[in-house]
């Protein structure tokens, strides 16, 4: 039986923040990749228009409190910003599990998403899929929808409904 228990908010998060203008944009991966490994929970880019309508990208990255001073490090390091916002943050977790689903090619991880005990949230795992489109030549959306079939007709699930 699934514990729905793991569900949580985590309350001592920050989002960082820095509008950036004068930086190669090929950077951007690295740095997210950096972030990443330091232990960011998310790192996401957005494209803005800054004063004198420059074009820029405003990074963001959440983060546990107590891993600001390794973001800090790596933002200034890797990133031509000469400042850092803070926004307190607080993050509501599902409750998670992992299932395997059969298809025509193999069995495919799915994460599946609990909110109070309900199932809301079901998602192949990306990188199984397209692993499995390149290596049978079939259409990646193919491969999800026979996932998604999979699963469907398994039926079993803890928590009631399916997504």
């Amino acid at each position: 039986m699934f514990d729905h228990k793991s569900e949580h908010i985590d309350e001592h998060m920050a989002l960082l923040q820095a509008n950036i203008d004068d930086m190669n944009p090929e950077y951007t991966s690295y740095v997210m990749d950096r972030l990443f490994e330091a232990g960011a929970n998310d790192v996401y880019w957005i494209p803005i228009i800054m004063k004198r309508g420059r074009p820029g990208m405003m990074l963001n990255v959440l983060v546990a409190e107590e891993r600001i001073p390794d973001m800090e490090a790596i933002i200034f390091a890797e990133t031509t910003t000469l400042g850092l916002r803070y926004l307190k943050a607080a993050v509501h977790r599902l409750g998670r599990e992992f299932a395997k689903v059969e298809t025509s090619w193999g069995p495919v991880t799915v994460k599946l998403g609990y909110h109070q005990g309900q199932l809301v949230q079901m998602a192949p795992e990306f990188k199984e899929c397209e692993a499995i489109a390149k290596r049978h030549g079939v259409p990646l959306k193919q491969v999800y929808e026979e996932v998604r079939r999979g699963f469907a007709d398994k039926g079993d699930h803890d928590g009631g409904s399916q997504p």
